[in-house]
């Protein structure tokens, strides 16, 4: 059996390679064995992102804040999800939203 670290490997080479709802699955698997990595939840939110799934983008950046809440890449990955969020779905509340994440 692999490690989190492989799989996660694993997925970003899927993801890498366009292979976007693959890649989901794979780290989805992770969480539910692993619901604390963050780098999962980091790339679920650009992957659901790409998929046009915002909300569900939005709240694994946003959990992905609440397990690392000093890290301050985590905070500027939440603010471009929100603000993708808004491009996305024309909801203006995102980029409060998002100008608050970046102040963090």
């Amino acid at each position: 059996m692999s490690t989190v670290d492989e799989r996660y490997r694993q997925a970003e080479r899927l993801k890498d390679a366009g292979q976007a709802e693959e890649a989901r699955d794979m780290l989805l698997g992770i969480l539910e064995e692993s619901p604390e990595h963050v780098l999962s939840h980091l790339t679920l939110a650009r992957i659901f992102t790409s998929l046009g799934e915002h909300h569900r983008a939005v709240a694994h950046a946003e959990k992905a804040c609440q397990i690392e809440p000093n890290e301050g890449f985590n905070f500027t990955l939440l603010s471009v999800t929100y603000q993708r969020a808004y491009a996305g779905t024309g909801d203006t509340g995102f980029i409060r939203m998002a100008e608050d994440a970046m102040a963090r």
